[in-house]
């Protein structure tokens, strides 16, 4: 996740409100090369976590655009330490690619003593081993659009041009009061900054239902990156924002039109196969411990439900409009039967 004022290795915890830090490294990786990373299938690297939501975009963007091959990925486990996120799912707990046991020795490979923490998702360069760029807004963008040579036939336009100005919009008010929102209210230290997050927070919620009512998706018809980055806030929401973080005004599933729209997505291949609850549940409760310091991971609730029908078919729609969806998950990247409903 993107460094924080609040989060842990931080002593910060009780003394300023929640302030997400800008990304330190913002190299773009494009289709002419302009920053010295051109597109290349193979050179690079993206390390994911399954349980950050920052992560989980890109993670997402490259199944629908079928860059698996392309960009090949490591996940890390969800527990940090003091040196952050580790690679101990992969045997010896090393990334077998990158030969490295913590992702903070790419970034000390680009560049030592630098500004804030060590955050996923990160794109390295697999030949020298230095980050390139952990600029989360940024790079799913540039997935979408400066990869395009190498998305598979049928992927879908995740970023159309002619929508790109109101997605942009939307999804800075998502970011601002949703996807950021839960964070403020999860890590305030004064009742008022906690009332103050969660009231922008539903009120941006009501007005995003209000949207979907009439819209299987939140530009129209077809899937965009602007469904993408709000799945992965919904997808946590009763999970752990719900009573972790105290976002508690109501449960996902207790609002008929959000609670439907995110079945759908997770329905959708690309969505719901990426995610992985028990990475979701023990990242949360076991490393936020200036929130639970207990440590202990909630049980509930029931995962089966996101299964169940959502009925949203009945708006119409095409998820991937001219394109197809996303074949099977590939092999060694399926999610593990404990992470699953």
């Amino acid at each position: 996740m993107g460094q924080t004022e609040t989060e842990p290795g931080n002593t910060a915890y009780g003394r300023k409100p929640f302030r997400r830090s800008a990304s330190h490294f913002t190299d773009r990786i494009t289709a002419d090369g302009t920053d010295g990373w051109p597109v290349a299938a193979g050179r690079y690297r993206l390390v994911a976590s399954r349980a950050c939501p920052w992560a989980s975009r890109a993670v997402i963007s490259r199944r629908l655009l079928g860059l698996e091959e392309a960009l090949p990925m490591a996940i890390v486990d969800p527990i940090q330490d003091d040196r952050s996120w580790r690679f101990t799912l992969d045997p010896d707990g090393r990334d077998p690619v990158l030969g490295i046991r913590y992702l903070s020795e790419a970034y000390d490979a680009r560049e030592r003593d630098y500004p804030g923490g060590v955050s996923v998702p990160a794109v390295v360069d697999v030949a020298s081993g230095r980050l390139v760029t952990n600029d989360y807004q940024q790079l799913t963008l540039d997935l979408a659009t400066e990869w395009r040579a190498l998305h598979r036939p049928g992927a879908p336009d995740l970023y159309p041009a002619d929508q790109r100005d109101a997605m942009d919009e939307l999804m800075a008010t998502i970011g601002r009061d949703l996807n950021n929102g839960v964070y403020k209210a999860g890590f305030a230290t004064e009742q008022a900054e906690y009332e103050r997050a969660c009231l922008a927070l539903f009120r941006c919620w009501e007005r995003i239902a209000q949207r979907l009512t009439d819209h299987r998706y939140l530009m129209g018809d077809t899937l965009t990156e602007a469904d993408i980055r709000l799945f992965t806030t919904l997808v946590r929401f009763d999970v752990v924002y719900h009573g972790h973080f105290k976002c508690n005004r109501w449960k996902l599933a207790e609002d008929p039109v959000l609670w439907a729209y995110a079945r759908d997505l997770f329905q959708t291949p690309g969505f719901g196969d990426t995610v992985d609850f028990d990475h979701i549940k023990r990242h949360y409760y076991q490393v936020h411990t200036g929130i639970n310091p207990t440590r202990i991971v909630a049980v509930g609730p029931d995962l089966a439900d996101w299964l169940t029908p959502h009925h949203r078919e009945r708006l119409g729609g095409r998820p991937f409009g001219d394109g197809t969806p996303p074949g099977p998950v590939p092999a060694g990247e399926e999610v593990g039967v404990a992470g699953r409903p």
